[in-house]
């Protein structure tokens, strides 16, 4: 009984939390003349999508590629480098090791909005604005995530590095054909994490970049919005086309990202 009623009341909040994104869903189906009514499903219709994607006045393929690819580099990078951090940190011995660790987990309580000049100067001076570089390079290492991973690796046993070292390995065959592959629910964690915050970012590209052309599907649909702001439907249609990508990601991965989050508590 105790059980039937905690799944019920998981089923009334999970409902409560899905129904901003319902309405979405069902505004960015419907006609101006249905906003605010109730229409059946024999007025749904998807002109809403179809114009984004045949109107010339705006370049939503372009800007979908552009997100598409600023992501992949992004989670790409921060899968490298920040697990080659973390088991630094967690395993290895050398001098300034606390001292490091101390700086990453400083910056991890600095708003990146302190950091948002000086990084747009930087890009600026280097020639990266307007470019892949400039939106992705900054963004290829996160001080949470090294301090995830950290925590992750403390708790694999020592004597697994030791063994493989016995076998021949060195300290970096250890990490990338021992202790990296056991990190996979870890790493799928940050996986999601860096996905949603990367593909749905708009204060840093829309910074960082003025031309159109390389606008990501965020700015771009900000812009869209500043022509259309009455037509509830096309806006609903691009809040969807940004949020759909991020659910299906989760979704597939949620049992990974749950064993990821557990395994990586505070240790050490």
């Amino acid at each position: 009984m105790a059980q039937f009623g905690n799944y019920t009341l998981l089923i009334i909040l999970g409902a409560l939390f899905a129904l901003p994104f319902i309405y979405t869903l069902y505004t960015s189906l419907i006609t101006m003349q249905d906003v605010n009514k109730l229409a059946g499903v024999s007025n749904w219709t998807f002109d809403n999508y179809k114009m984004f994607f045949t109107n010339d006045a705006y370049n939503v393929p372009k800007w979908l590629m552009n997100t598409v690819i600023m992501t992949a580099v992004v989670i790409l990078g921060n899968l490298i480098i920040n697990p080659m951090v973390g088991f630094a940190l967690a395993k290895l011995d050398f001098k300034g090791k606390k001292l490091i660790y101390w700086i990453v987990v400083g910056t991890m309580m600095v708003p990146y909005h302190m950091i948002l000049i000086p990084v747009y100067v930087n890009v600026a001076e280097l020639g990266w604005l307007n470019s892949f570089t400039g939106l992705t390079v900054p963004f290829l290492y996160q001080a949470l995530y090294i301090f995830m991973m950290r925590q992750f690796f403390i708790s694999i046993p020592t004597e697994f590095i030791e063994a493989a070292r016995l076998d021949g390995l060195t300290k970096v065959g250890a990490f990338w054909r021992i202790v990296y592959p056991l990190a996979r629910s870890s790493l799928i964690t940050m996986s999601i994490l860096a996905f949603s915050g990367t593909w749905n970012s708009y204060l840093i590209p829309v910074t960082l970049t003025s031309d159109p052309s390389m606008y990501v599907l965020v700015v771009g649909l900000n812009s869209v919005k500043d022509m259309f702001f009455e037509n509830t439907p096309l806006i609903m249609a691009g809040v969807v086309l940004a949020t759909l990508p991020i659910l299906i990601f989760f979704f597939i991965f949620q049992r990974q990202y749950i064993e990821g989050v557990s395994s990586a508590g505070v240790k050490g």
